[in-house]
């Protein structure tokens, strides 16, 4: 059964970010031993790393994964909205990033300050667009529904975020 929409409206992620949708395919995210929920707190100590990221489905489906910051640089003053983390699409279902093709490589968690939220976006492609997606010419002020648009992805179908806040420069491992 694919997660419920509610904490991500609560979480002002529908609106910041995406639109209204329902998930169709389920994705589970750890970071280490820790399963990513929505509105979960990660340390960005923790989250230096890609995640682990399952992704459910047919091998004959192709997944397109985005990592946004609407939260860039601080909550109150998102003027960079969205910085983008991480983009790797033609992912085939049933597996994970690593079987897909990266176009911009991960970037950790590195909230200035404030907490922020990062959202893990997956949408369904219908067809492979490896060939036709370029980087992006800056991290900053990406528009996960442009590029959604960009590439006919359509809503997403499964979502996930999590916070973070800058760690005590002592309290870092």
């Amino acid at each position: 059964m694919a997660a419920s929409v509610d904490p991500l409206v609560v979480g002002r992620v529908i609106g910041d970010v995406l639109d209204m949708f329902i998930p169709t395919a389920n994705m589970s995210v750890y970071f280490g031993p820790k399963h990513i929920t929505n509105g979960c707190e990660i340390k960005p100590s923790t989250a230096l790393n890609p995640p682990k990221v399952n992704i459910s489905g047919h091998s004959d489906e192709l997944y397109t994964l985005v990592m946004t910051d609407p939260d860039a640089p601080s909550p109150s003053e998102p003027n960079m909205r969205e910085w983008v983390h991480w983009i790797v699409v033609d992912i085939p279902g049933g597996t994970n990033p690593s079987k897909g093709q990266e176009i911009l490589p991960y970037m950790e968690p590195r909230p200035p300050v404030g907490i922020h939220r990062y959202i893990l976006v997956l949408f369904r492609q219908n067809s492979p667009v490896g060939l036709m997606v370029q980087q992006p010419p800056s991290r900053a002020n990406f528009s996960t529904r442009m590029f959604a648009g960009h590439l006919d992805l359509g809503l997403p179908v499964a979502t996930v975020y999590f916070n973070a806040q800058k760690e005590p420069a002592s309290r870092r491992r």
